[in-house]
């Protein structure tokens, strides 16, 4: 059976910040939404990019190397394998991260 998937529902099994749940699998890839709160940590990923897309709020992702990239609700951006990032949270924010499935959320 093909099923729809209502973000609010997902939104609702998230139990804590930046502990994100799996949402829907596409291929070799995986959606997954979390919880923003405050400031991550600087991590990079050597082999994926990463997109974040704000479902709900206001983030701002940091980069080195390169300007900050500030996200509004409806917007995305795609961080390039190999760029250090550190995503902070505005205001509490849930967001959608599209990645491969073998993606380490923590990063390196």
């Amino acid at each position: 059976m093909i099923e729809k998937v209502v973000l609010e529902r997902a939104a609702e099994k998230i139990e804590e910040p930046w502990s994100p749940v799996e949402v829907a699998k596409v291929n070799d890839y995986v959606v997954r939404m979390a919880l923003f709160e405050g400031e991550y940590h600087w991590h990079r990923h050597a082999n994926e990019d990463e997109l974040f897309y704000v479902h709900r709020g206001r983030i701002v992702i940091q980069l080195k190397g390169f300007p900050d990239i500030h996200l509004e609700e409806g917007e995305l951006a795609v961080v390039p394998r190999g760029v250090e990032h550190c995503p902070k949270a505005l205001e509490p924010s849930y967001v959608l991260m599209f990645e491969r499935g073998t993606l380490k959320s923590r990063g390196d």
